[in-house]
């Protein structure tokens, strides 16, 4: 009778002198590892990138935004209504919908802010966004103070990575900005403020 820990631990470092010798080894060392492996500590199958029909999403202004008086920033909420776990990851491009139109968007300038890592999401499970525009200054139609004129739109086109598009408008207001510029942060598992 073998000891499960001795063909562990025996495999773990075949796999691991295989892997300094040659990507060919390493995968051959790979699979004698699995083979190897005791009933009950298969390999976790990888969770599939979410797709767009699997997401809804949501926008609302968001709490902390800079001073000024158009929108400022928005969180964008994704929300796997799938009954499949699948992941969302890294930043969104964002385009201002004139019109409401998604096929008449005109795309913002993005500057990423953070480290993007995978978001796993249960059914029902959510991630986050957050949108920081450039902030319309002053009363009435409001000023920019780069001398470009505000913008006013009724939505968003927010796309994930491998997760497509997603018209959104905001549940409180419009998107006012200036500059077509705005920073996001990744996808992530914690809501922003």
């Amino acid at each position: 009778m073998r000891d499960r820990h001795s063909i562990r631990v025996t495999a773990a470092a075949l796999a691991a002198v295989a892997a300094t010798l040659s990507p060919a080894a390493a995968r051959t060392a790979g699979a004698a590892s699995a083979e190897a492996a005791p009933t009950g500590t298969a390999a976790v199958p990888e969770v599939p990138a979410c797709t767009p029909e699997s997401l809804e999403a949501t926008a609302y202004q968001a709490a902390h935004r800079p001073p000024g008086t158009g929108t400022g920033a928005a969180v964008v909420q994704f929300t796997n209504v799938s009954t499949r776990a699948c992941v969302v990851r890294g930043h969104p491009t964002v385009a201002v919908a004139g019109n409401g139109s998604p096929e008449r968007n005109l795309p913002l300038h993005v500057t990423r802010k953070g480290i993007a890592v995978p978001v796993r999401l249960a059914p029902g499970g959510r991630a986050w966004v957050k949108l920081t525009f450039v902030q319309v200054q002053g009363e009435a139609d409001g000023y920019c103070v780069s001398g470009a004129t505000p913008s006013v739109f009724p939505s968003l086109v927010v796309g994930l990575p491998g997760a497509g598009k997603h018209q959104v408008a905001l549940v409180d207001g419009q998107i006012a900005e200036c500059d077509n510029k705005v920073t996001v942060t990744a996808a992530s598992a914690t809501r922003p403020s």
